[in-house]
């Protein structure tokens, strides 16, 4: 457990922690969806856009990041190669983030389609 608290704030918690509840919220919804199956139309929806956001908001963090680390880089002029890869891995960590958050939200509405589709028949 610790090193996934690790990983989310190598990432920057401004990013990483807003990227979790998010996830966190899309279980949470999904698993409301499996039970009450009236409002499972607004559900995908709702898991949708959660999962778009997500996934946008982890690019935003990687654009920060990597504009701070460029102004690191030109603030100090030469660089070592360790201080170059510890920031483009900071900087890649927000995007994968997102993109995994993404991933589950679209595989839940992929469930609840074919759910959808079963109950129809």
């Amino acid at each position: 457990m610790e090193a996934i608290f690790s990983k989310l704030n190598e990432g920057g918690p401004f990013f990483m922690y807003p990227m979790l509840f998010l996830m966190i919220l899309i279980i949470i919804l999904f698993v409301r969806a499996l039970i009450d199956k009236n409002k499972n139309n607004k559900t995908i929806s709702l898991i949708s856009s959660i999962g778009w956001f997500t996934f946008a908001w982890g690019f935003l963090g990687q654009t920060f990041g990597l504009i701070d680390a460029f102004d690191a880089i030109e603030a100090h002029g030469e660089i070592s190669p360790s201080m170059v890869s510890g920031g483009l891995k900071m900087a890649l960590l927000t995007p994968l983030f997102g993109l995994f958050t993404f991933l589950i939200a679209r595989l839940e509405i992929i469930v609840l389609v074919w759910m959808k589709k079963d109950e129809e028949v």
